[in-house]
């Protein structure tokens, strides 16, 4: 099993602890470089592939000028692997996953939840990994 920081030894969320550290972390990175937080990017791919690529490149990029590291698999994965045959669609969503446990937090756009978006959020919240939500336009959504 993969260490995750948020977790202590006994496998006990420990947010408390994770935060210190994070400090110390950001501390430490003082007048180096810019502590950046690892954002993982939830939109929509499926349907509209060229349309909804070109919305999480835009995204993206929204999340680079708020200075964070963006993650988003739909980007990589589709290179490679097929979102139209099963089986790999299902791998791919799989790999998402195991990114998305290793992020400070989950950015979702838009106003549809595809089925893999459902699934990746609820992965964050199981994982206490904060999800922020904002609309096509890049404005924060309350919920």
């Amino acid at each position: 099993m993969s260490r995750n920081p948020r977790y202590n030894a006994s496998g006990c969320l420990d947010m408390t602890a994770y935060e210190a550290l994070r400090n110390i972390e950001r501390e430490e990175n003082r007048g180096k470089r810019p502590y950046k937080p690892l954002v993982y990017v939830c939109s929509p791919f499926a349907g509209d592939e060229a349309r909804n690529t070109e919305r999480a490149r835009q995204f993206c990029k929204f999340a680079v000028r708020k200075g964070t590291i963006p993650f988003a698999p739909h980007l990589l994965y589709p290179q490679f692997m097929s979102d139209r045959d099963a089986d790999e669609r299902e791998l791919a969503l799989f790999f998402g996953i195991v990114w998305l446990c290793k992020m400070d937090e989950v950015w979702v756009f838009g106003d549809t939840l595809s089925e893999g978006m459902k699934r990746e959020i609820k992965k964050a919240h199981t994982r206490g990994i904060p999800v922020k939500y904002f609309t096509e336009d890049c404005e924060v959504r309350r919920i």
